[in-house]
């Protein structure tokens, strides 16, 4: 019998406290791992609360970390602190993002701004921060999107933040190889979380009707693929974007 084993790796998740990142939260957790979450410092704190609520039943292996991945400083902090915590890093898992949908026509520059930097600059810096103390043979699993590829309407600046984050996972690729660390994406199609919850039912509709499949995602889908590709399986697979839409492509 083929089972994954995670017992005695760390693992980093930006953004776990909600959505995809949770699912993955937790799917590494039940492998074995140590999981830290790093989430965004609201001012009302539901962030906060979130990340609680998910390394809750973790005990030990848990534990969360406030700092914005925007910030170089910030995430070298949350580094330093998941090392003295757990005494090792050997897995990032980049999953923070945000969406400001707009067209062309009538997105600000913040609106881009804000989107590039979280989705992709946030990337960077987080992959900055954890490649020195990153074990050797470690693993980065970045969060890419079907949007970097296919070009969603009205999503000018997330999908042009989700390709870069393709291309920098093939760098990356290349440039950590000889540690023997894996870098790779994973790119999901229409998953069921509260971001996808908010599109309307006529447009639900009508992208179903692209997916081979017929259904929308789950987050465990998307999960099940980074626990994969964290895992001793993949230990070949590096610089690739994994898919997991049912088969969606325009």
């Amino acid at each position: 019998m083929i089972s994954v084993d995670l017992t005695g790796r760390v693992a980093l998740i930006t953004g776990g406290g909600q959505g995809l990142g949770q699912a993955t939260a937790r799917r590494l957790h039940e492998a074995g791992a140590a999981v830290a979450i790093n989430f965004f410092p609201d001012a009302a704190g539901a962030n906060e609360l979130r990340a609680a609520d998910t390394v809750g039943p973790m005990g030990e292996r848990g534990f969360t970390f406030a700092a914005d991945v925007r910030s170089r400083e910030q995430m070298e902090a949350c580094v330093t602190a998941v090392k003295e915590r757990f005494s090792r890093l050997d897995i990032v898992v980049n999953n923070a993002a945000i969406i400001r949908d707009k067209t062309l026509k009538n997105m600000e520059d913040t609106d881009w701004q804000a989107v590039i930097d979280t989705n992709l600059t946030g990337v960077f810096n987080v992959c900055k921060a954890a490649q020195p103390v990153l074990a050797e043979g470690g693993r980065i699993v970045n969060m890419a999107s079907i949007s970097g590829v296919v070009g969603f309407f009205g999503q000018a600046n997330y999908s042009s933040a989700k390709a870069g984050v393709i291309a920098l996972t093939k760098v990356l690729s290349k440039e950590l190889a000889r540690r023997k660390i894996t870098v790779n994406a994973v790119a999901p199609g229409v998953v069921m979380t509260d971001m996808a919850a908010t599109i309307p039912d006529e447009v639900q509709q009508e992208m179903l009707k692209q997916i081979p499949l017929g259904i929308f995602g789950e987050p465990n889908d998307i999960a099940n693929a980074i626990l994969f590709l964290c895992s001793d399986l993949a230990k070949y697979i590096t610089g690739q974007t994994i898919h997991v839409n049912g088969g969606w492509w325009a």
